[in-house]
């Protein structure tokens, strides 16, 4: 069912902003506080890093006209994956139909970039079309336009912001790039800068794609730490406190080179515990990996990510602040909108997103819950399409999916339950047990069997179950003797024949 997209306001009054940045030996992690609550969290582990931005001299390992892709190699673990609506040609023609088999062959050398990073069973996503991130500018050296971003929306600051730039190209420079929301109050100066930056740059790049074998890296975009300046900070930053010496100094000279207005912002962090525990942001991450999020007085949120998408349920609890129960469903779904837009930046969902807000009778509340929900959603920095509810009264959003989430970078499927959430129970396990023995009675002529099991089913056995366990030995007519094997988990046991 196809929904009309809800608009999301584009000029939310943003609150204060305050970046914490961590950086140890073996990670660097961002926070973004807003109002001393958490609502990003970035983490770049340098032992597996983003690869998104990262460009590479590929070689085609197999073109797949049936799905109009190809399997590239860049010298990863695994080929990775470029699509035909990532080509370059097919991306500049748009209403022109291409076919991958014409323009790649196997073999083939080929410049691309990491446009995604390999996400679960997901392979890294790749494009041809080369794009530059700088401070104010983005540059498509393969292009030759002048874009602008669609959050600067007054078309007079448009057409003010692309004369200035065309003004300080030269007319045998590239024409290529996308003017970012941050240039709104750049200087020509600092435009100027971006770009010769980004000039020498792609020239970089052009040379070592001539010089260097294939499968190689030929550029890696800058790491978290200097990414912060560049991309998060804006006019609503407060501070930005750093607990490293020598990367603060890092940030401070890249800052006064490309993002003066950082400088006198950045702050290195001399408390007496560390930075995260300061300000309660470990606290806040170990809540983000439970699917139960509270909200005030005792309503909740249950939030479950799966491989196909992420739901969301909101239950009043104990909820009983209201004059009548309609009243109480209204205010905690309201309440809960916020928190459900803040928990999608913080976890970094993303794909298909489903909420099931308590049922509500007048067609006003739903009315208002959407509007705020939309209200809330706006402050996102991640592309998001909002959808109206559904006939079963679920809302729908799609969320776009930039990187890991937090649960996938911070955690891996249990090792007992194998990702299942939950365990047989250990009553389960002494019936399976006892239908195991029964099949190994009659298999085999032993003297007697001995279970190996964890403490909690051989309990049970003793306790509970010694009736239906003296029944068993009588009917197998052989004798089963107990033990406690400590270091198995509840669903583990093993029938040794004697």
């Amino acid at each position: 069912m196809n929904l009309p997209g809800i608009p999301l306001a584009k000029d939310v009054v943003r609150p204060p902003e305050t970046v914490l940045v961590n950086i140890t030996p073996q990670e660097t992690r961002v926070a973004m506080l807003e109002q001393n609550n958490i609502c990003e969290l970035h983490i770049e582990r340098y032992s597996g890093h983003s690869l998104v931005g990262n460009i590479y001299l590929g070689v085609v390992r197999r073109v797949l006209p049936g799905m109009q892709s190809a399997f590239i190699e860049i010298g990863l673990e695994r080929a990775a994956f470029l699509h035909i609506v990532d080509v370059l040609e097919q991306r500049q023609n748009p209403e022109e139909t291409q076919r991958i088999e014409h323009m790649l062959f196997e073999g083939q050398t080929v410049l691309v970039q990491v446009i995604k990073d390999p996400i679960n069973s997901k392979g890294t996503r790749l494009s041809t079309q080369i794009s530059l991130a700088g401070r104010f500018l983005v540059h498509l050296p393969q292009d030759d336009h002048i874009g602008i971003s669609q959050r600067i929306e007054d078309e007079n600051e448009r057409s003010n912001l692309r004369e200035r730039l065309h003004n300080l190209l030269s007319a045998d420079a590239c024409h290529g790039y996308i003017i970012r929301t941050s240039a709104e109050t750049a200087s020509d100066a600092e435009l100027q800068a971006d770009i010769d930056y980004l000039t020498k740059v792609w020239a970089h790049i052009k040379n070592q794609a001539k010089v260097r074998p294939a499968e190689t890296m030929l550029y890696q975009d800058l790491p978290l730490s200097l990414r912060v300046l560049r991309d998060m900070f804006n006019d609503n930053t407060q501070k930005i406190l750093v607990d490293s010496k020598e990367n603060h100094q890092r940030m401070l000279d890249f800052a006064s080179q490309y993002v003066q207005g950082a400088v006198e912002k950045l702050e290195l962090f001399k408390g007496d515990g560390p930075l995260f525990e300061t300000h309660n942001v470990e606290q806040e991450i170990n809540k983000a990996l439970q699917p139960r999020v509270n909200l005030n007085f005792g309503s909740y949120l249950i939030i479950e990510a799966t491989e196909a998408m992420t739901t969301i349920d909101v239950n009043t609890g104990g909820f009983v602040g209201a004059r009548n129960f309609d009243e109480t469903i209204f205010k905690t779904n309201l309440e809960a909108c916020h928190t459900i837009a803040r928990e999608l930046r913080l976890r970094n969902l993303g794909g298909i997103i489903i909420i099931d807000f308590i049922d509500m009778t007048q067609e006003a509340h739903r009315e208002a819950v959407l509007q705020e929900l939309a209200k809330a959603l706006a402050f996102d920095r991640t592309r998001v399409t909002l959808n109206g509810f559904t006939s079963l009264g679920l809302i729908e959003l799609t969320r776009k999916r930039t990187r890991e989430n937090l649960s996938h970078i911070l955690a891996e499927p249990c090792c007992t339950c194998q990702g299942r959430g939950r365990i047989k129970t250990s009553q389960t396990i002494c019936y399976e047990i006892q239908r195991e023995l029964v099949r190994e009675a009659r298999r085999f002529d032993v003297k007697s069997f001995r279970i190996l099991a964890s403490p909690t089913v051989i309990d049970l056995f003793l306790d509970e179950e010694s009736v239906s366990l003296a029944m068993l030995i009588d009917f197998i007519g052989k004798p089963i003797y107990l033990e406690v094997e400590t270091s198995y988990t509840q669903e583990q046991f093993d029938i040794v024949l004697m």
